[in-house]
């Protein structure tokens, strides 16, 4: 089951919040879709899953136009919003059976249970929905999206709102699931991106601005390493702007600074020399691999 969305534009009145947006995603291949909030993501997923029309372009999963064969689509596909809508009224079980009767699920009792044991809701699976917790809420939803076996799954900030150990589980989860899905997997966590995803899509005012597998995209910026550099005492961004061979400076939290050299430079012996200068006592510096993040923030930062 593949995907291709294929020059996807949506307007709002004069707000454009996708503009011409293509890429195609193949069967088992599972993809980050990352971007500021309000860069489209959203818009984008609502899409793909048939729940709003684009303004102009064409969105085709297995080769189905979402629009015109929009019921077909989904049948296929596993559609977990961000705001993650459940009936607060329902017991889980019977929130789950109901999903599963929609979608006319065979032996759709033994599923329920199996859907249970999946994403850990043993102990909570005779509550109502309005009586769980966040993370809890959000194990149903997923639990509501895997129901059905879709070969396809779409799912906007399905980690949102778990506790770290559930992060992981849940985390551990998408990529058992995924191993013959087609996952299109959305997340402001870039760590959560960097462990689950095979590829990263950027998206930032609407736009397309990087597709990659993620260690590519991570080697565009080879070269331009991160110095973390740490003082005992409090330093003003712009002093360190003023020494030789600095290109960027961000204060990552307290005295701890990450500086972005400027091309081919070597800063470190630059950094003692102010530090001794200006009496400052350096605790720590070290050059550090560029992440995802790094990254992230550089491409959408512009």
């Amino acid at each position: 089951m593949s995907i291709s969305i294929q020059n996807i534009s949506k307007e709002y009145g004069k707000q454009k919040a996708l503009d011409q947006v293509s890429f195609d995603i193949q069967e088992g291949e599972i993809v980050g879709l990352l971007g500021p909030n309000g860069a489209g993501k959203s818009t984008l997923m609502k899409i793909l899953s048939g729940f709003i029309p684009p303004t102009d372009g064409k969105a085709l999963v297995d080769d189905l136009d979402v629009m015109e064969e929009s019921l077909a689509v989904r049948k296929i596909i596993g559609y977990l919003p961000e705001s993650n809508p459940l009936y607060l009224d329902m017991y889980v079980k019977e929130y789950l059976k109901f999903v599963g009767g929609i979608y006319k699920v065979p032996n759709l009792k033994q599923r329920v249970i199996e859907m249970i044991e999946l994403t850990g809701l043993q102990l909570e699976q005779h509550k109502k929905l309005g009586a769980l917790s966040k993370g809890f809420r959000q194990r149903v939803g997923l639990a509501a999206t895997f129901i059905h076996s879709p070969k396809v799954l779409i799912l906007d900030e399905p980690t949102s709102g778990l506790d770290p150990n559930q992060l992981i589980e849940i985390r551990n989860l998408i990529k058992e699931i995924g191993k013959d899905k087609t996952v299109l997997f959305s997340s402001h966590i870039m760590q959560e991106v960097e462990a689950i995803c095979d590829r990263v899509i950027i998206i930032d005012k609407g736009s397309l601005i990087a597709d990659s597998p993620t260690k590519e995209l991570q080697k565009l910026w080879q070269g331009k390493e991160i110095v973390s550099v740490e003082f005992k005492e409090d330093v003003e961004i712009a002093a360190l702007e003023l020494i030789e061979g600095v290109g960027s400076v961000r204060r990552h939290e307290g005295n701890i600074f990450k500086i972005q050299p400027k091309k081919d430079a070597d800063i470190r012996a630059s950094l003692y020399d102010f530090a001794r200068d200006n009496q400052l006592t350096m605790i720590g510096l070290m050059s550090e691999e560029i992440s995802l993040e790094e990254v992230f923030r550089k491409l959408t930062n512009k």
